[in-house]
């Protein structure tokens, strides 16, 4: 990919993400806010946590998006007597009585990690050791993994029986936490229709994984302006409880507050939703625009808040006024 300049190059990303929601819209029905974002975190070299009802498409969207970024894609079904191995890969005896390392799926560019909150910690921070370090260790070794390298994990919100939630910590490691709603009525009468036709649509490949990286460094490089950077540090400050910058509502609602990783993902969120719409700088909008799924899951709401049925969106939106 040579470009002559990098304005060229934001254009062609434009034209080339256009094409992208094109053919996803081929199979996926609506739920563009959760395709743009998905699309923008993987763009941003970031991870997504899925929340939503069983039937919302939410695997049928991540394989459809794997097919058309030409990416290899593996699902992992998370359940409560799944091991360490059964994802990173295990070692077995050979012919030759040699220790052989056999993968396992979390070796593939997209992964699936289907209820993840089925899952022990132990079996979790096996998959979150990839998502931060890029490689996985088994008996000593580091095994690296192929970039570009994207977790989308679906979580379940009803049934919170046998479940692990995930900790804080670990939350933290997704760029975007996305909810997923119920598709609308006409929505609905069209994927109905869809799926009970027997007519198949394909998708086709739009990008490579070498133009996904290519992609990815260029829009690291975008400019940011002071006031923008400024914009995006004060309002992660304004979550913190207990220091001089927490809002009055953080004081009062939370327990906990967003951390340093915030700021960073909503800068480069914001550039990468600059890039798609066009534009060569990110503003104050589109930290706005990006703002409410990179905090969401940062910020422990305490009981007052539960009490008085204030969720984490209700508090971002304040702290964006």
């Amino acid at each position: 990919m040579k470009y002559s300049s990098e304005v060229e190059a934001v254009d062609a990303f434009v034209e080339k993400y256009k094409a992208l929601r094109a053919e996803i819209a081929k199979i996926i029905v609506g739920q563009d806010e959760v395709v743009k974002n998905t699309l923008i975190s993987i763009f941003s070299q970031g991870h997504v946590l899925l929340v939503g009802v069983p039937g919302l498409a939410k695997t049928l969207l991540v394989n459809t998006i794997g097919q058309a970024l030409g990416l290899t894609y593996n699902r992992i079904q998370f359940t409560p007597d799944l091991m360490p191995s059964d994802i990173v890969g295990t070692e077995i005896l050979d012919e030759a009585r040699k220790f052989k390392f056999i993968k396992g799926p979390v070796f593939a560019n997209i992964i699936l990690a289907d209820e993840i909150n089925r899952t022990p910690p132990k079996t979790q921070s096996a998959l979150l050791e990839a998502m931060q370090e890029k490689s996985v260790t088994v008996a000593g070794e580091s095994y690296h993994l192929e970039a570009p390298f994207f977790v989308l994990a679906t979580q379940n919100p009803i049934e919170q029986e046998g479940t692990y939630p995930l900790p804080e910590a670990q939350l933290d490691r997704f760029m975007f936490n996305l909810l997923l709603d119920y598709p609308s009525f006409d929505e609905e009468m069209e994927v109905v229709k869809r799926t009970t036709s027997g007519k198949t649509e394909s998708v086709n490949k739009v990008l490579n994984a070498e133009e996904i990286l290519y992609f990815q460094q260029l829009l690291r490089k975008i400019p940011v302006a002071d006031n923008v950077l400024e914009f995006a540090v004060k309002l992660v400050a304004k979550t913190r409880v207990g220091t001089a910058s927490a809002h009055e509502w953080a004081s009062k609602y939370l327990n906990w507050g967003a951390g340093p990783r915030a700021s960073q993902y909503l800068i480069i969120g914001a550039k990468t939703h600059a890039a798609i719409r066009g534009k060569y700088s990110p503003d104050i909008e589109d930290v706005r625009a990006v703002a409410l799924p990179i905090l969401r899951h940062r910020i422990v709401r305490n009981y007052k808040a539960e009490a008085e049925g204030i969720s984490e969106d209700d508090l971002v939106r304040e702290f964006l006024k």
